[in-house]
């Protein structure tokens, strides 16, 4: 019998593909790594923009941002933490393309009704994420980062870009339309 010593893989293109094993870990614990906090993305997204398919959308760039830092990521405690910046800042940065008409809606001096098809439920908190979705931009997205995201009045109005005034009028009144809808929905 004669020994042999194992012969490195080769592609088809003639490339050696002796470092598969590791790529496609690296795949796996990505696939983990998304499967993990794909919810959490998601639902910052979703609270800031209020629209589910932008929220789809900017929760798909996360990942892909999170993909070419993997190597950085992988392993740190603080990966959580990361992705949630990164979901809030690009929600932001997408309303942001749309201030004009932003602008437009907080200086309404009635409120706009916004349909959005009224759902029966006797879980509070889903009663809750379905009336946030009713509130306009203006009043959502410093209400969201306040109460979900744990900024300040003075950091929400550094993302944003207005006053610190501003911020706390559009929080107020995020919270008295939000108390109206919920009065309404139950």
């Amino acid at each position: 019998m004669v020994n042999t010593a194992p012969l490195p893989l080769i592609g088809i293109d003639g490339q050696d593909t002796s470092g598969l094993d590791a790529r496609m870990a690296d795949v796996q614990e990505f696939e983990t790594l998304v499967r993990n906090y794909q919810n959490m993305v998601f639902s910052v997204a979703a609270r800031i923009v209020g629209n589910l398919v932008d929220a789809q959308d900017i929760s798909q760039e996360v990942f892909l941002r999170a993909y070419e830092h993997f190597d950085e990521l992988k392993g740190n405690a603080t990966v959580g933490g990361w992705l949630k910046t990164v979901a809030t800042n690009l929600a932001i940065n997408h309303l942001n393309r749309y201030r004009a008409r932003w602008r437009f809606f907080s200086e309404q001096e009635t409120e706009i009704e916004i349909p959005t098809p009224t759902i029966q439920t006797d879980d509070r908190r889903e009663m809750l994420e379905i009336a946030i979705q009713k509130l306009p931009d203006a009043q959502r997205v410093p209400l969201v980062l306040f109460h979900f995201q744990d900024l300040s009045y003075e950091e929400i109005a550094a993302k944003l870009g207005v006053s610190l005034a501003k911020v706390k009028t559009d929080i107020h009144r995020g919270r008295e339309s939000l108390k109206k809808i919920l009065v309404k929905t139950s």
